[in-house]
């Protein structure tokens, strides 16, 4: 797919990046200061878009990382179960099955609108408008 390509100095407060082949957002970097002989190292904090985890990673300032393509589109929801929710793109009238999200207040119910993204052809759901 289309990707960004920035080096590791230039990340910062959520920008997202691929970290092990998965799309995280930046939520913390720190970038030290070169040494006499030495290149300068980038801490970064970030925590992934689909799984939620939290991945530490300490890499040369020189080193690049990739920067996804995020889709962000609206869709109306058709079912919602308990680990799936059918829901139908409002563009071009796609039916797509995602999963539940766990960060949302509100509960999803039939007819209501969600706001989902398509990082790099996985698909979650972010939010209800």
């Amino acid at each position: 797919m289309a990707h960004k390509i920035i080096n590791a100095t230039d990340v910062r407060n959520g920008t997202v990046i691929i970290i092990e082949g998965e799309p995280c957002t930046v939520k913390k970097f720190d970038v030290s200061k070169t040494g006499k002989h030495g290149h300068s190292k980038v801490r970064i904090e970030a925590v992934g878009l689909t799984d939620g985890n939290k991945r530490v990673i300490a890499r040369p300032g020189h080193e690049r990382f990739e920067v996804p393509l995020i889709l962000k589109k609206k869709a109306q929801v058709l079912s919602a179960s308990g680990e799936s929710v059918s829901v139908m793109d409002l563009e071009n009238f796609e039916t797509i099955e995602l999963p539940s999200p766990k960060d949302i207040e509100e509960p999803i119910k039939p007819e209501d609108q969600v706001e989902y993204w398509d990082i790099e052809g996985i698909k979650i759901i972010k939010r209800k408008l």
